[in-house]
């Protein structure tokens, strides 16, 4: 009998986003403004100077400097990772044990259980209930009771949109001893966040993506922020050569200009809260109990008892979202392309 694939691996499929091309893809969370022209041609200066023969730096240092300073962090606390998504697995793999529990929330984003599972961690789940809301005095509670050895979250939160107030988050760091593994990849279009306190504390880290409020999916870049004793056991553990250099050179022109950084945001931002407002004014027309939650995001968490048949709909009108059952998340987009969505929804809702 030849090599079986082992029961963890056994029956994966590969992550698969819905292919093919749509005129309208509001589905991802991704930005939809292209980079300037000027931080174009200042990438492409950098890109000329990359000696491609030559392996990149381990470490990333130019682009962990260029986000240091760009939030106020110390370089030493930072480690670059092949996206945010790299680090999240390192997280699981290396800071527990086989048999050990990591608490995860529900609903959250869908990469923490499964690479929970995948490390032979045991996964508990705390759901947050119809109001999509918990306290970290909550979470706490639920960490002592699982005796799980790390927590993480994503806040705001993915895919509800809510966010957790840095006094709640604060609280639930201060009251475990836990890891607390805290996503901030869309603290970008908020005020709350805990990176200027994380060297206060000796189990917390924060991952940050260069994929939402940077407009840089494409190149696959995030950043673990901690203090020096987990940075430099998250450095020992990863790959040496993760970040490849034009994503680094890339991301470090980015997180250098810091008007970009705000007016990229603040667009977002308004973006997002335009759709809202419109979102709004169509469905209190419309018959259904559809609720729009409050967002501290780039996207919008639409409650709609009807979300798999108007997802359809709007597929079949060449415009995409994402269907987590009976809600919809909506990537706020360009002007254009939330017009298209309202007025297509407009046609589709009763």
């Amino acid at each position: 009998m030849g090599y079986v694939l082992n029961r963890k691996i056994a029956d994966l499929q590969p992550y698969d986003p819905i292919s093919g091309e749509y005129p309208v893809r509001l589905d991802a969370n991704e930005s939809f403004l292209p980079l300037p022209p000027h931080l174009r041609e200042t990438i492409s200066q950098k890109l000329a100077q990359i000696a491609f023969n030559r392996y990149p730096d381990p470490l990333a240092e130019n682009a962990c400097r260029a986000f240091a300073s760009a939030y106020g962090v110390r370089p030493r606390c930072v480690t670059a990772g092949n996206g945010s998504d790299e680090l999240i697995s390192i997280l699981l793999a290396c800071f527990l044990e086989k048999g050990d529990t990591v608490l995860t929330l529900a609903p959250d984003f869908s990469m923490y259980p499964f690479y929970a599972a995948l490390y032979e961690a045991n996964c508990a789940v705390m759901d947050k209930g119809p109001d999509g809301c918990v306290t970290g005095s909550e979470i706490a509670a639920k960490v002592r009771e699982t005796g799980a050895r790390a927590v993480v979250f994503s806040n705001p939160c993915n895919p509800t949109s809510l966010g957790m107030a840095r006094a709640e988050v604060r609280a639930l760091v201060r009251d475990t001893e836990a890891l607390v593994i805290l996503d901030e990849a869309y603290m970008d279009f908020w005020d709350q966040s805990l990176l200027g306190e994380v060297e206060d504390y000796d189990n917390l880290v924060i991952l940050k993506t260069c994929s939402k409020a940077l407009g840089l999916a494409n190149i696959r870049l995030g950043f673990a922020v901690a203090n020096a004793r987990i940075t430099d056991a998250l450095r020992a553990v990863k790959s040496p050569y993760n970040v490849n250099g034009v994503s680094a050179v890339i991301g470090a022109a980015v997180l250098e200009d810091r008007a970009y950084l705000r007016d990229a945001a603040a667009a977002l931002t308004a973006s997002r809260a335009a759709l809202a407002r419109e979102l709004e004014q169509l469905l209190a027309c419309k018959r259904g109990a559809y609720r729009i939650y409050p967002s501290c995001t780039n996207f919008l968490y639409v409650a709609a008892p009807d979300a798999g048949l108007v997802f359809e709909r709007l597929k079949a009108r060449g415009i995409i979202v994402r269907r987590l059952g009976s809600h919809l998340r909506i990537t706020a987009g360009s002007e254009a392309e939330n017009a298209a969505l309202v007025a297509a929804l407009d046609g589709i809702l009763d």
